[in-house]
């Protein structure tokens, strides 16, 4: 057990094969260690072992919260979903922000471990520090919307008042392979196929009922001093102050017209860098201005709501009118991002802004990523180009009316075309011999950022532990928005470095669990005088950026004893291979990969993206008894190695 200040002692571990709940208290050297949310998270997953089916009954569904969460500590309402991914078959941890994870805090939980597999559907029902499994089968089928409706009414709730859930929609029912799960609010854990998991689990839903019972720091004066900074950081920060431009304005869709303005946006599955470039070279009226934070703020924009604890506001409520088959539909739906944007709007070759927020709620209604719905209908569109899906169906480019379709087709597997692109792109390419054609790696598609553009994104999209993300090391920090120095994004040299210092500060940020956008104006400092004040302890910035490291590390070595090393590292080929031609300040630039993971492995201490025994040792990273993992499977990780 543990009696560091921010954690309730108390974790849930449910094994849904046997219809039991079990309690057990929060390990202290583990919490001292691995920190929370994302790090704890992850360490449970590792326990399990690296062998398990990401679709069978072992594979553990970890819902975890930090040390931060649901406190005072400005954008600490986030929660961390772990588990071995069904999409990439590696570890992914996926967060999402709003309500769910301070609640889970107050309801008297540190986390909820899943395991095995019900009879039949059902929720969990939590509230006062007990789990209750009850009956599901009536909300099978049905979307998120509609589940969350029933099930407000059912436990007699309120959101936004005294209860929260996050649930899955048919694409998670179907085993999408990038299904994922909605809070009540239509914020994701978007990535890696969470919400898969849960479907093969017949896990439908959580519902967490409480009050608000925010944990007191340990240390108040310390805690004050590190909350007092953290405040006026952000209050000064162009980026983060409320009202003043940025995030608080326009969202996280601030980045559509900076990133064309760069030539950095990824445009008809990255044959393009921007939309202005698309329509120098070909005959089209596509221009991402109509689909940017701007555009959305000015004409479409009815409410901003926010999270726990959070004073930026970046959610972007929209409501649009927009006619689909002739009939008129009215949505209104809680933000419209710039990832989801991105992907199902210019990648996908179209900006129809108001079709973009019809394709967005109904990801979130069915229960699937965003981006990689999105990327996956980019891929179906080049592919039909090349004739490489003739004999199960089509999707041309820009085609909106029928990516709105597409989009429950796929959640609900209606038809061979729907059921393939379920499948997410490394099993589409592989099935069709369409590698060229598929821009992802370790089996998840890239976010909105061209590598060829900003490299930082390149080696991090490479070196991340789950798939291609912008999540892991957010580099575009530095690279447009000069946090917390600007460097030039068409440079290589020093992005290793960058990256990993970047990967271990939002490993420490993932496990706390709060926002990254607090990285936009709070750093190391701040950081360690709130975790010292909520927990009591005395670590200094070298431990917490250890612990950060310790994380990554830990990720990386169960990714290297599921199989993974240097090789799939990798980029796209065509991020790798000719320079972009006469395309404004993009114009002859590819990522210089290989250079930059030399320069990466060698700041990590890693052979050929393999964990070491010394580092392990360095970073006390446990193996053997206890761990799921052998001992002899534990010292041998080098490459080659079977």
């Amino acid at each position: 057990m543990t009696e560091l200040g921010g954690f309730q002692d108390r974790v849930a571990r449910i094994d849904l094969s046997e219809e039991s709940v079990g309690y057990e208290p929060i390990d202290d050297e583990d919490a001292r260690k691995y920190i929370g949310a994302r790090g704890l998270g992850v360490k449970y997953v590792f326990e399990q072992g690296p062998d398990v089916d990401p679709l069978g009954p072992d594979n553990l569904l970890a819902f975890m919260n930090g040390p931060l969460s649901g406190t005072q500590v400005t954008m600490s309402g986030r929660i961390a979903v772990c588990t071995k991914s069904p999409l990439t078959d590696t570890v992914t941890d996926s967060h999402h922000g709003g309500w769910s994870g301070a609640r889970l805090k107050w309801a008297g939980f540190d986390g909820l471990l899943f395991e095995g597999e019900a009879d039949e559907p059902v929720y969990a029902y939590v509230e006062d520090g007990e789990v209750e499994l009850r009956d599901a089968s009536h909300l099978w089928g049905t979307g998120v919307h509609e589940t969350r409706d029933h099930l407000e009414e059912e436990v007699d709730g309120s959101y936004g008042k005294n209860l929260s859930l996050m649930a899955i929609g048919p694409g998670g029912e179907n085993e999408v392979r990038y299904a994922c799960i909605i809070n009540e609010d239509d914020r994701a854990s978007g990535r890696g196929g969470t919400g898969c998991v849960m479907g093969s689990k017949n896990l439908k839903a959580i519902v967490v009922k409480s009050n608000t019972r925010m944990p007191q720091p340990a240390d108040q004066e310390t805690f004050k001093e590190g909350h007092q900074q953290a405040m006026q950081a952000i209050q000064e920060s162009d980026v983060t102050a409320p009202n003043e431009g940025g995030l608080s304005q326009f969202g996280t869709n601030v980045l559509m017209n900076i990133t064309e303005e760069m030539d950095g946006l990824p445009t008809r599955n990255a044959k393009y860098t921007s939309t202005r470039s698309m329509r120098e070279e070909e005959e089209t009226d596509i221009d991402s201005e109509r689909v940017s934070g701007e555009n959305v703020r000015e004409n479409i924009l009815v409410d901003e709501p926010t999270c726990h604890s959070c004073p930026v506001a970046c959610k972007k409520e929209v409501e649009v009118q927009t006619m689909h088959k002739g009939e008129e539909m009215n949505v209104r739906m809680e933000s419209y991002e710039y990832e989801s944007a991105f992907a199902l709007g210019p990648n996908s070759g179209h900006t129809e802004r108001d079709d973009i927020a019809l394709m967005i709620d109904r990801c979130n209604d069915m229960g699937i990523d965003t981006i990689e719905s999105g990327n996956m209908m980019a891929m179906a569109m080049e592919m039909t180009e090349e004739g490489k899906l003739e004999d199960v169906g089509s999707l041309d480019w820009g085609d909106s009316e029928t990516m709105i379709d597409m989009i429950e087709r796929i959640a609900r597997r209606e038809d061979d075309l729907a059921d393939l692109l379920a499948e997410g792109p490394r099993r589409v390419a592989e099935r069709r011999d369409a590698e060229e054609n598929s821009l992802a790696v370790k089996g998840q598609t890239i976010p909105a950022y061209d590598p060829r553009c900003m490299k930082g994104m390149g080696i991090g999209y490479a070196t991340s532990n789950r798939g291609a993300c912008h999540l892991r090391g957010y580099t575009p920090a530095a690279e447009i928005l000069g946090i917390p120095e600007k460097v030039d994004p068409y440079e290589w040299e020093g992005k290793g470095e960058l990256t990993a210092a970047f990967q271990d500060l939002h490993a420490i940020s993932d496990s706390f669990d709060i926002c990254k956008f607090n990285a936009f104006a709070e750093g190391i400092e701040e950081y360690v005088l709130q975790y010292n004040g909520m927990t009591g302890l005395d670590v200094s910035e070298d431990d917490l950026l250890e612990a950060g490291e310790r994380v990554y590390n830990l990720e990386r070595y169960y990714n290297n004893l599921a199989g993974f090393d240097g090789d799939d590292d990798s980029l796209p080929e065509r991020f790798l291979e000719d320079g972009i031609p006469g395309q404004g300040a993009s114009e002859g630039e590819y990522c210089e990969l290989e250079e930059m993971k030399d320069e990466y492995y060698d700041h990590r201490g890693w052979v050929d993206g393999v964990v070491p025994e010394e580092k392990l040792e360095e970073l006390e990273i446990e193996i053997g008894p206890g761990t799921g993992i052998s001992a002899d499977e534990g010292g041998a990780a080098a490459p080659g190695d079977d």
